[in-house]
């Protein structure tokens, strides 16, 4: 039996005026998702416990099986997995976002998509400055995504689980003000966050993109390294991850998955759909069991407000890699294949959001519910519901018939 999970990433939203009071996926042409569903069943998943924030880090957990009331630690140490830091005991990771902030506000929460070259170069300047030293390090990713680590070296950190921090992408547009570190460690996060405004201002690369320069870092989703049991150990399947995204790539290499770099995946609306699909039907030809694609464009939309550039990705996720990979699926054998966001994003807050997310799956032993469309309505019409989202995984690679 092989397996898939699709991710359209924060697809799941509300009916929008200007779409007729249409859902983002029920106002889609999505064909290959309406087949998945027409051949399966439809359901929906509350992957994001009320107690935490919403986002992918702990969406995409639960997505993948794993409790985040029992495995979650914060973002950033999963963010650090994937570029290979190791963290101590004493050790905590943490999220440096490079922003634009403008009188007060949160005008981009990418640094206007900031190029991954100016991105480090803005990065190594804080390692470099007097930011980076025996406790603190630096470390670049990929555009407005990078680390920043505290280094105990045998000394109490400064945080606790009682440090709190906001995502950037929750203040878009707001002022950032009430966002801003607070309780244990704050001093230390802001200081390090003022000091980024000075440097970045007399980086004549940075000035240059003019209303898209970044004004300083922004410093969240702070954590020590999670423990989390191998996938193989707890469901008995191989698996490997397509993304390009570092949460999914460092979650993926926690729980020994196989991570499937695409050439052309950006991790926004300009990724290359096609490449990732094709890359999954490549993956599943080799001796892995579990495959899963994550698309952040779909988000990425949402985080920008943006209806027609939501319904596109989403789209484009349908044709180029639900209907390739759906009909390989169909000539190799048994299979299963399942297609879910990891939570909702409202186009209207720009922000992520808790509640249900639609889910469908088809495939060997699942026997039609009778619907025909994949969206939110259809699902919250479904008689299968799963209050916590970390129970989807274990029904769907259950070898007994479902549906």
């Amino acid at each position: 039996m092989k397996y898939v999970l699709v991710i359209p990433d924060g697809v799941a939203d509300e009916p929008q005026e200007s779409l007729d009071g249409k859902t983002p996926l029920q106002a889609a042409n999505v064909p290959h998702m309406d087949a998945v569903a027409a051949q399966g069943i439809v359901g929906r998943t509350d992957n994001v416990p009320a107690s935490m924030p919403s986002g992918s880090d702990v969406g995409t957990m639960s997505l993948f099986g794993y409790d985040p009331l029992q495995y979650h630690t914060g973002r950033a140490p999963i963010e650090a997995a994937a570029i290979g830091i190791e963290l101590a005991p004493d050790d905590w990771a943490i999220r440096c976002n490079l922003v634009t902030i403008a009188d007060g506000l949160m005008k981009s929460f990418t640094a206007g998509q900031i190029p991954n070259d100016l991105g480090a170069e803005l990065i190594q300047l804080m390692q470099k400055s007097n930011c980076g030293d025996t406790h603190w390090k630096f470390y670049p990713g990929v555009s407005y995504r990078n680390i920043l680590v505290y280094r105990g070296r045998g000394e109490e950190a400064p945080f606790s689980t009682e440090t709190n921090t906001t995502p950037p992408h929750d203040l878009t547009d707001q002022p950032v003000a009430p966002g801003l570190p607070s309780g244990p460690g704050a001093d230390l996060l802001k200081g390090l966050m003022d000091e980024s405004q000075k440097l970045f201002a007399e980086h004549a690369g940075n000035q240059s993109r003019g209303e898209h320069a970044a004004s300083n870092i922004w410093l969240w989703g702070e954590g020590k390294a999670p423990a989390l049991e191998p996938f193989v150990e707890k469901f008995g399947k191989t698996g490997a991850v397509i993304t390009a995204v570092d949460l999914l790539r460092g979650l993926g290499k926690l729980i020994g998955w196989n991570i499937i770099e695409v050439e052309g995946a950006t991790g926004y609306l300009d990724t290359d759909y096609a490449a990732k699909g094709q890359a999954a039907i490549e993956t599943l030809k080799g001796d892995v069991d579990f495959v899963v694609v994550h698309v952040e464009a779909t988000d990425e939309a949402s985080h920008e407000g943006e209806v027609e550039e939501k319904l596109k990705a989403v789209e484009q996720i349908d044709q180029k890699i639900v209907g390739p990979v759906h009909e390989y699926l169909k000539s190799q054998g048994d299979y299963r294949l399942l297609i879910s966001p990891d939570h909702p994003t409202f186009l209207r807050t720009k922000t992520h959001s808790h509640g249900d997310c639609p889910f469908t799956i088809c495939g060997s032993g699942v026997t039609p519910d009778g619907a025909s469309e994949y969206h939110e309505i259809s699902a919250a019409a479904s008689s299968i519901g799963f209050k916590s989202g970390a129970d989807l995984m274990p029904f769907f690679l259950n070898q007994q018939s479902i549906g």
